[in-house]
């Protein structure tokens, strides 16, 4: 009987240094799954220990209730993608995505034939099955490398950050199409990203890591909108979190001398109290969205075009301000401007940074992306 895979209570430590402590996860056969960390969160010595490259210090890892900890990667049916392009330079396309069949040795020249173009197919690769991967685009050096892990038709595929390489339109147009390619695959898929927008697009379960620990594992979406801390809704915020120290009195915060927020809708339940106000870059904004938004003006320290947006550092008395907004804005160092921030957009933490209080989201509004 399919019981997935468990990680029960596992650590891995290098020359003294931690680099897992006391991971518990369990990943259900034909479930997508997404590791969701910044670099050095942990992620790759987590695939590594699920592929069997390397052996974990404490705990136990089983595969459908078989204690698998000390297996090495042959035992088990494991795929695996990289960064990096990996394919054999010397083989053509055809031949790599070939080779995990013929060196597994148990399906005849055929039926090898078959699930080397069906698989192909599904990667758009045919036009290159007699080309070397020196011949093809770092796009298509991913697929090939990606079309030779799924033609095995392992029960675990793990994928390590397998964008991170392309330019930005190809890691896109991959995206969009990984959703698919994964659809109703009985395996087991595990899928490391540093990028919140990534895993918003792909959905599934995410488990959030930072500095070796796991700190929530939900559905995507529920993760996105009601991060368990602060440090998770710093991990699923790219650019971070504006975060925001304010004394709650009455109904009201105040979050400078001369800014009160009312505390209304799902902020209305804070009890009298310090709590941090977190809000995501793209809910500050230049014009206010409704007659409730609150005005901070603010004092612009430095400001990054990034695509179509512009990311707008700026100050407010003692608060930093992280906006991010549509369109390409030039405001020199020390331009003076009003920022709107939406109530209805605030996270509220504990000051040992547990979320209080969550705003009401919507699919919709995380379709957005993580900004």
């Amino acid at each position: 009987m399919n019981q997935g895979i468990e990680l029960d209570k596992v650590g891995r430590i290098v020359g003294g240094e931690m680099h897992l402590a006391d991971i518990h996860l369990r990943l259900e056969p034909g479930s997508f799954n997404i590791l969701l960390g910044r670099t050095r969160a942990g992620k790759t010595s987590l695939l590594r220990l699920m592929a069997g490259l390397d052996t974990p210090t404490s705990g136990a890892i089983r595969f459908d209730g078989v204690d698998v900890t000390r297996w090495d990667v042959r035992r088990r049916n494991v795929a695996m993608v990289y960064q990096q392009f990996v394919n054999y330079p010397s083989l053509t396309v055809y031949e790599n995505i070939a080779s995990p069949l013929r060196l597994a040795g148990k399906l005849s020249k055929q039926e090898i034939d078959k699930r080397v173009r069906d698989t192909a197919a599904m990667l758009r690769l045919e036009p290159y099955l007699g080309r070397l991967p020196a011949e093809l685009s770092g796009g298509q050096q991913q697929r090939t490398a990606m079309a030779r892990a799924l033609v095995k038709e392992a029960s675990l595929l793990l994928l390590d950050e397998p964008l991170a390489n392309l330019d930005y339109k190809l890691r896109e147009e991959l995206r969009t199409e990984m959703r698919q390619i994964f659809k109703d695959r009985p395996a087991v898929i595990v899928y490391a990203t540093t990028e919140p927008t990534e895993a918003l697009l792909l959905g599934g379960r995410t488990a959030v890591l930072h500095e070796g620990r796991l700190l929530q594992v939900g559905p995507t979406l529920e993760v996105y909108q009601a991060p368990a801390t602060e440090r998770v809704g710093q991990v699923f915020s790219d650019p971070q979190m504006n975060l925001w120290e304010v004394e709650v009195a009455g109904a009201e915060a105040r979050l400078s001398p001369e800014v009160v927020l009312p505390l209304s809708g799902h902020l209305r339940t804070l009890a009298p109290g310090r709590y941090r106000l977190g809000l995501r870059a793209h809910h500050l904004q230049l014009a206010p969205s409704s007659d409730t938004d609150v005005k901070l003006s603010a004092r612009v320290e430095v400001e990054e075009i990034s695509g179509s947006e512009t990311l707008i550092h700026a100050t407010h008395g003692k608060l930093s301000l992280t906006a991010q907004v549509e369109g390409i804005h030039r405001h020199p160092f020390g331009t003076q401007l009003d920022l709107y921030a939406s109530p209805r957009r605030l996270f509220a933490f504990s000051p040992e940074g547990r979320l209080v209080a969550a705003p009401e989201s919507t699919a919709q509004e995380a379709a957005h992306g993580s900004h």
